[in-house]
């Protein structure tokens, strides 16, 4: 639209409050509130920034909703943000896209990673980073044995699963422990999770200890790794909030925000009479700078939270949002807003401040590979490989990244024709993922850019597959030999520190990773390699792997090694060196 068109719409508009959209056609570039529906329209005929220019020349049509009042304008605009999450709006990431880990309501409760949890679950999070809380989660199961199964495994059976085995699991399904002292371990495993760390880091240091002493370097460093993440979980700040509030407000809310580039983090502190209980981070889309940067990420932030929350008795912010609007409705609905400038309350909000600006290494990855290549956004990226042994068992793998870390449940895998042709796999398995998408198939969002593990051939086969199905996305590939980013028209070397660099190497080390663990597990089948050698029982087919963890671990074993198993003595060792 240009100015005339934008003006003559809005000559047609009442003066009252509501909601507009700029559209283009099915899609909603932008939402706002306004106490006049005319006046404020009307001003995008002259737009206060580039990007809002861009946008209001993108769109085809203003659409409105008129509201009695200021305060509905503002709760409506904030709904129809989170749900149509129009491109070019401050916005909230929904915190359903993170991570959260649910204790099931069982006589002998599920410990479980979920986006979904279960309505009557006992839940924690959410939290950034899926890694550290998968690294967690099987610490935990590994100290007090927390069962992972459904209940549909867990009921009826007569014997033990693998889990039992490898020490994951404590077996309460067949009796191995009662329920009353399972009840002790979860009661553990709940401290944990409300932030009393030793319950984990204790026994882990322990481990580790004992490990040095047994002079089993590996496996210490290993727990020392997982130590360092299980003591790093909870973050910063437990006793910042220690003493009883003497206003008589038992809810109060401390938000921080950190800004860089055209993303936020606002770090979210709750406490209760007076104690720190909650902790989360949410990302936010804030795609216009400026010093008043901080106050539309907050005016943005709050309504669109709480729209479906319930208010605390006060909130704790850095600076005024600065939207008579937003004042009025938390004003109304009897919330204090404060912005403390010293003493403890001010201590709250510098903490929340360090919460908000931890997760920021992350971002500093995503802008800076956004800014080097000079696309859109770089938040969720998609990386594909092919694997295979000569033409035979050949699969492709389809990773996903979303803000630097990896989103495992949105991974996925195909089995593709056997042949010996990188560059057709390569074509293959991208078209396959194109097609999806267009046809509406596929039920991930699409990718802010695709990452092909290997050079110019595989990057022209790919473009090929995306032109075949009519996907516009952009895609560029990482050469393994010189660590090279290639992209259509030029090719990048980096430095070996560069962040966007190591962004793309995360991510094709996890494809190509994905990839061989898919054809391996085609290629050899676990129980027939291992059955087939004379010796080995299923007591002994466990314990190797739960000592090499694969049966490619076990291959690639030393006949040494392969004896320090138990129940495999001098003879097996060397019959299943011979036959692997």
């Amino acid at each position: 639209m240009d100015a005339d068109a934008v003006r003559e719409r809005a000559a047609d508009l009442p003066t009252e409050p509501g909601v507009y959209q700029f559209l283009d056609g099915e899609q909603v570039l932008y939402v706002g509130k306004a106490v006049d529906l005319r006046s404020r329209v009307r001003s995008y005929a002259d737009p206060r920034s580039r990007r809002i220019a861009r946008m209001v020349d993108r769109a085809a049509e203003i659409d409105v909703a008129v509201t009695d009042t200021e305060t509905q304008a503002l709760l409506l605009e904030a709904n129809m943000i989170k749900r149509h999450q129009p491109r070019y709006n401050v916005r909230l990431k929904d915190d359903k896209s993170y991570p959260l880990v649910q204790l099931t309501d069982h006589a002998v409760p599920r410990i479980e990673i979920t986006r979904d949890p279960d309505e009557a679950a006992t839940v924690y999070g959410p939290y950034t980073n899926r890694g550290e809380v998968e690294t967690v989660v099987k610490a935990l199961r590994e100290t007090y044995g927390l069962r992972g199964c459904s209940d549909h495994k867990y009921s009826g059976r007569d014997r033990p699963c693998l889990d039992y085995e490898v020490g994951l699991c404590t077996a309460p399904c067949t009796g191995e422990i009662s329920e009353e002292a399972y009840a002790d371990d979860v009661e553990s495993v709940r401290r944990f999770f409300e932030g009393e760390t030793g319950v984990l880091a204790t026994p882990l240091r322990q481990a580790m200890e004992q490990a040095s002493q047994d002079k089993e370097f590996e496996r210490a460093a290993n727990l020392r790794d997982r130590l360092e993440t299980v003591e790093q979980f909870h973050g910063e700040g437990g006793a910042a909030v220690s003493a009883e509030d003497d206003r008589g407000e038992r809810a109060v809310d401390v938000l921080g925000v950190a800004v860089e580039g055209e993303d936020a983090t606002v770090a979210r502190l709750h406490s209760e009479r007076g104690q720190l209980v909650d902790r989360e981070r949410h990302t936010v889309a804030a795609p216009e700078s400026g010093p008043d940067q901080i106050p539309r990420v907050l005016a943005a932030f709050v309504p669109q939270y709480y729209a479906e929350r319930t208010l605390p008795d006060a909130l704790l912010l850095p600076e005024h949002p600065d939207d008579p609007e937003l004042a009025a409705w938390l004003d109304a609905e009897g919330v204090a807003v404060r912005v403390p400038g010293a003493g403890r309350e001010s201590k709250l909000v510098d903490l929340a401040l360090k919460n908000a600006r931890r997760s920021g290494g992350r971002r500093d990855e995503t802008g800076a590979l956004k800014s080097a290549l000079g696309i859109d956004a770089a938040d969720r990226i998609e990386g594909f490989d092919v694997s295979h042994a000569q033409g035979k068992a050949v699969v492709g793998s389809d990773v996903t990244f979303v803000d630097g870390s990896r989103e495992s449940d949105d991974y996925r895998r195909k089995k593709l024709d056997e042949r010996n042709d990188d560059y057709a796999n390569m074509q293959a398995l991208v078209e396959w993922r194109a097609r999806r998408a267009v046809e509406g198939r596929d039920d991930r969002p699409d990718p802010d850019l695709l990452l092909i593990d290997g050079g110019e051939g595989q990057l022209s086969a790919a473009h090929d597959a995306l032109d075949e199905a009519g996907w516009d996305v952009p895609a560029v590939a990482l050469a393994k030999d010189e660590e090279l980013v290639i992209t259509s028209d030029r090719t990048y070397d980096w430095p070996d520190d560069a962040p966007q660099l190591h962004l793309l190497q995360r991510v094709r080390d996890e494809a190509h990773r994905f990839a061989v663990q898919y054809h391996q597990t085609l290629r050899d089948d676990v129980s027939t390699a291992l059955d087939d050698v004379p010796g080995i029982g299923p007591e002994t087919r466990t314990r190797l792997l739960r000592r090499f963890g694969s049966v490619d671990g076990v291959r690639s074993a030393s006949v040494d090694e392969l004896r320090s198993v138990d129940g495999v003595g001098e003879q097996t060792a060397a019959t299943i060196d011979e036959r692997l």
